[in-house]
């Protein structure tokens, strides 16, 4: 697979330059031959377009990216506009100055295959969706009283691996961000779900209605998910996080029995979180019994940072910030900032933040131009160890 740049792809007010139309109309005549294989042709595309480059001069960095796979039929796979621009014979838009980059090696990532990533001149670049395999995974579930319970498979994989978004480092600070409190409000899950990128991990509350739906349409849009689990804080019963929520002072079976309940109510989460747990968090007993049921049913667990510094045995992850406990948009910022202050510090950063609307604005903003100040957006399973 090669990697090429798109500078513009606009009407073109004259013709093209003679030597560029000459290496078009080849182009265009060996597509058409049906003589020469789609190999064939990729390869005389390329060669082509390695000498337009030569011809134009060097592009401008900063130009659009667009990655395609020349194995195939190369026009006819082509994302919408290449098509017509490579036609300049009147039908189409034309081709003008400085059209092809080529990348000086093709693009490692066997996962990029099929994936088109394009950034217009100016903005932000345009994340393709890249959607997550539908839930459950065959082998990851057993029936329970209740519904479906995560299981790890024969084979040794755990919903802590299936289920996470994939990610491959590139080597900058990771910073990523948990959005949660999602299920109750449509509007807003729906808000988070659409606008936000796939890289932002979103966690669920357990008694949402229609759970299972949210849940699909998350990782539809390539979110890898988390399940909120409600445990008991120190002013409990006055703050009531629900009728199963995981008390401090039950034992072991009475603990598993309603984490099974909370576990059932879906599928395709890749682990759990917290949801408040003041008291339940630095209760060993009610934590040793809590770790038990995870790490058999092979899941992770990431908390808001209450239960840092706990390494309990499985994949897990503690959030160093909350982005939103003054909720403003300056103040957002300022949090947004200091997480990429910690993970420029430390490697990698984990913020937690609701999902209030205007959470979910600033976020979505700010992860248009994280990328471009020297971090990799990254999901929260990325900070556990797989």
């Amino acid at each position: 697979m090669a990697k090429f740049s798109k500078k513009s792809l606009t009407p073109a007010p004259t013709s093209p330059k003679p030597a560029t139309a000459g290496a078009l109309g080849h182009v265009r005549a060996a597509l058409a031959n049906p003589y020469i294989s789609a190999s064939g042709a990729a390869l005389l595309f390329l060669l082509t377009l390695t000498a337009l480059v030569m011809i134009i001069g060097d592009p401008k960095a900063g130009a659009p990216v667009i990655r395609m796979p020349l194995a195939q039929a190369v026009v006819a796979a082509a994302p919408p506009g290449w098509r017509e621009a490579l036609t300049a014979d009147g039908s189409g838009p034309g081709v003008v100055e400085e059209v092809f980059e080529l990348s000086e090696s093709p693009i490692p990532d066997s996962e990029a295959m099929g994936e088109a990533v394009i950034t217009m001149p100016g903005a932000p670049a345009a994340r393709r969706r890249q959607p997550l395999p539908p839930a459950p995974i065959a082998g990851l579930h057993n029936p329970g009283p209740n519904g479906p319970l995560p299981v790890i498979a024969p084979n040794g994989r755990t919903p802590a691996q299936a289920y996470a978004r994939p990610f491959q480092s590139n080597g900058k600070p990771k910073v990523s961000l948990i959005v949660g409190g999602l299920g109750l409000n449509s509007r807003a899950t729906r808000e988070a779900i659409e606008s936000l990128p796939g890289e932002v991990t979103l966690s669920f509350v357990p008694y949402a209605e229609g759970l299972q739906g949210w849940i699909d349409l998350a990782r539809e849009h390539g979110h890898e998910v988390l399940l909120e689990t409600p445990m008991e804080p120190v002013d409990y019963p006055d703050n009531d996080p629900g009728p199963y929520t995981l008390l401090a002072s039950s034992g072991p079976a009475e603990t598993s029995r309603r984490l099974e309940w909370l576990l059932s109510r879906a599928t395709g989460y890749f682990g759990l979180t917290n949801y408040l747990g003041s008291r339940f968090l630095t209760s060993d007993p009610a934590m040793a019994a809590f770790t038990t049921v995870l790490k058999t049913r092979g899941l992770a667990f990431i908390d808001d940072g209450q239960a840092a510094g706990r390494g309990l045995g499985i994949p897990r992850a503690s959030a160093g910030r909350i982005i939103d406990d003054q909720l403003s948009s300056e103040a957002i910022d300022q949090q947004l900032l200091a997480l990429e202050a910690q993970a420029l510090q430390n490697g990698q950063a984990l913020g937690s933040g609701f999902a209030y609307p205007l959470t979910i604005a600033q976020v979505a903003q700010w992860t248009q131009t994280v990328e471009s100040r020297g971090y990799q957006l990254a999901p929260a399973s990325a900070l556990t160890p797989r």
